[in-house]
């Protein structure tokens, strides 16, 4: 994992200290926020990572990337991210490789995944970044909300703190502030899925792979307690 000083800049935050880290799974939940739509051909204007790990957040990684591309004015409005601010901001493919450098080994989440599953895969290829075998998979939160939570009013990311209380850091539609949020909600989809379902069919830990397997569940199959051999 990358030390804090190892992206020490004014647009870029991390920490994460591998010493104090439990030893339970390390995931990491990404955000970016971008020009537009992937098919689009939209670039990547802000990452974010965060570390959970035992049901905690142990570390985070934030930086505004430099590609090239044009903001339009409604995604500045939306972000407050402007083509000045991206003018002085490191080089897209140098902060893929730092966020993959800082991610290297843990299993990936985002809320609404195929939309920041596309972009992590498209940029790092632009980056010419090795592939992680740990970042094959995403685990989506929103897919896990629709399941564990239909009286919420929406699976918004938004809506859903709002129905859970969860904390709000920053400003919306920035990456870390929507990564803290993502993972603010991971840790309370974990804690209820070993509160709802105890016994042989859930594991200790609710782990990347379990998360996987749930959101591909049938809403009516969550709806009760899950039989020892779901799986």
């Amino acid at each position: 994992m990358l030390s804090p000083s190892a992206t020490d800049r004014q647009d870029t935050a991390s920490s994460f200290d591998p010493g104090t880290a439990p030893a339970a799974e390390t995931i990491a939940v990404i955000d970016f926020e971008t020009t537009g739509m992937a098919g689009q051909g939209a670039r990547a204007t802000e990452i974010a990572a965060v570390l959970v790990s035992g049901g905690r957040i142990v570390g985070q990684y934030q930086s505004l990337m430099r590609s090239g591309a044009w903001v339009p004015p409604f995604i500045e409005q939306l972000t407050g991210i402007s083509n000045a601010m991206l003018a002085d901001a490191p080089p897209a493919e140098h902060v893929m490789h730092e966020v993959l450098a800082f991610t290297r080994g843990c299993p990936l989440v985002a809320h609404n995944a195929p939309f920041d599953r596309s972009f992590w895969r498209a940029e790092g290829a632009l980056a010419g970044a090795s592939e992680d075998p740990a970042h094959d998979e995403f685990a989506c939160t929103l897919l896990l909300s629709r399941r564990l939570y239909p009286e919420a009013p929406n699976h918004k990311l938004g809506g859903l703190a709002e129905h859970h209380a969860l904390p709000r850091e920053g400003r919306a539609h920035r990456a870390l502030s929507d990564a803290l949020l993502t993972a603010h909600l991971l840790l309370r989809i974990q804690a209820d899925v070993l509160a709802r379902h105890p016994g042989p069919a859930i594991p200790d830990e609710a782990d990347h792979g379990l998360l996987r397997r749930l959101q591909r569940l049938p809403r009516r199959r969550m709806e009760r307690r899950l039989p020892a051999d779901w799986r």
